[in-house]
């Protein structure tokens, strides 16, 4: 039994007009997510989705995504990402998952879920990155839900590993209002996507800053392979 993550799967089977294989680095990925997915997860092992998974703009056009996700083994645990736009309240995604049949997906949002010792905790995060515009109040939002997620995996005395979808750190940008709560609570591990394309890969932190590793998982930097955690 094993943990992975990959951000940024970007699946379009809902909406071919809208596929990634036009970019550099991005030929046949949805190929080769599936054939990396099958040679490496077993069904025991875990898996987190780290945010801008489908290109579906509600739960019903991102069936076609969901469904790719549901033959693929393993449980997947998934969070919210900038291009998730079929993202709604948590109950309503249960309840469609639970109508569809799709019975491997779980939802990070406000809580956490176990995985041995360790607590699998989260958020999307918000922007920090330049040329673009935080807004204070999702900001403030986003650290309250990562917040909360680490305190309920701590309330079962696990330790947590926290995965997002923006990156705390990128460049010279730092998002301090995330990072004070990594570091309040001695996060040693912060998976993170969202970051695309050889140049902007070299500008992200993928090593240990203050006493967090920090990793990058988004699918292009992965080559769309999922990154072993524990």
């Amino acid at each position: 039994m094993s943990l992975f993550v990959i951000g940024d799967l970007h699946l379009s089977f809902s909406d071919p007009s809208k596929t990634m294989s036009v970019f550099a680095g991005w030929q046949d990925y949805q190929e080769k997510i599936e054939k990396n997915w099958m040679e490496l997860i077993k069904p025991e092992d875990t898996v987190v989705l780290a945010g801008d998974i489908s290109w579906g703009m509600s739960l019903q056009q991102a069936l076609p995504d969901f469904s790719f996700i549901e033959r693929m083994p393993g449980e997947k645990i998934i969070l919210k990402g900038n291009h998730d736009y079929w993202w709604t309240t948590k109950k309503k995604m249960e309840d469609f998952f639970a109508a569809e049949g799709l019975i491997s997906m779980k939802i990070l949002h406000n809580n956490h879920y176990r995985y041995g010792d360790y607590g699998i905790c989260g958020t999307r995060g918000w922007v920090n990155m330049p040329g673009e515009v935080q807004d204070e109040k999702v900001l403030r939002r986003e650290v309250q839900r990562l917040e909360t997620s680490i305190q309920s995996a701590l309330k079962e005395e696990l330790e947590p590993i926290v995965f997002m979808h923006y990156p705390p750190i990128f460049a010279t940008n730092f998002n301090y209002d995330i990072l004070e709560i990594l570091y309040r609570y001695k996060i040693k591990e912060c998976y993170y996507g969202h970051i695309h394309g050889r140049s902007a890969h070299e500008l992200c932190v993928t090593n240990t800053y203050d006493d967090v590793n920090f990793h990058l998982i988004s699918g292009d930097y992965l080559q769309f392979v999922p990154e072993k955690v524990l």
